[in-house]
């Protein structure tokens, strides 16, 4: 029988100690090695190839979110998953984001622990449904968020952008008023509106931004 090769991480060596027993019982599971840290982590990470890492997030130095990054970017093929006290909504989308495949709380149950820990190696969200259910609250949130933003095409009035092609062809403010027939005062005042929006300082990366998006 092949047996998944894990790497614990966690500052306290008690908690290893137990989690090591729990692993060695597996008759599909062996522990290959320990870390104190995160930078340890990653040095062990790279020197064993663990199939799985128990991750914990807060440990002295590097820590779990920063060591679950380096060692998904050195080692994609490895499953991790955080293993932590911290009910935190902030820190499970951190986790997610740098690669984590899981986020359980340290309060779970052993038999309910290996399950998901053997669901992550398949592929599955190794995550307790009340933690799931936050981040589909999350997801929902942020994506309400880009349904209510404006199109970059909409982003400018059509005369801003008559304006800021004309700025983009090198013309001063009074050239820009001579030809669409407006007053300076009101050429001015596009500029200002156009800077804000483009959350530039200046004309030269107001006409940057507005290439990078498309505008001009």
């Amino acid at each position: 029988m092949t047996h998944t090769r894990v790497l614990l991480a966690d500052d306290h060596a008690l908690f290893r100690e137990g989690l090591s027993g729990i692993i060695a019982s597996q008759a599909d599971m062996e522990v290959v090695g320990e870390a104190g840290d995160g930078l340890e982590a990653l040095v062990k990470a790279q020197q064993l190839k663990p199939d799985l890492v128990l991750m914990d997030i807060q440990m002295p130095g590097m820590d779990g979110l920063e060591a679950t990054s380096k060692i998904k970017q050195a080692l994609p093929g490895t499953t991790i998953v955080i293993l932590t006290v911290r009910d935190d909504d902030q820190k499970l989308f951190e986790a997610i984001k740098n690669g984590a495949q899981g986020y359980l709380l340290k309060s779970i149950h052993s038999r309910e622990m290996l399950e998901m820990l053997r669901g992550a190696l398949r592929g599955e969200a190794a995550i307790s449904p009340l933690l799931a259910g936050r981040m589909l609250e999350e997801f929902r949130r942020l994506a309400a968020q880009r349904a209510q933003a404006p199109c970059e095409e909409d982003l400018l009035t059509p005369r801003e952008l008559e304006v800021l092609a004309r700025v983009a062809q090198g013309m001063s403010d009074k050239e820009i008023a001579s030809e669409l027939s407006l007053s300076l005062h009101t050429i001015k005042s596009h500029l200002r509106n156009i800077l804000t929006k483009l959350q530039v300082n200046n004309r030269r990366q107001a006409v940057q931004s507005a290439r990078e998006r498309g505008l001009v």
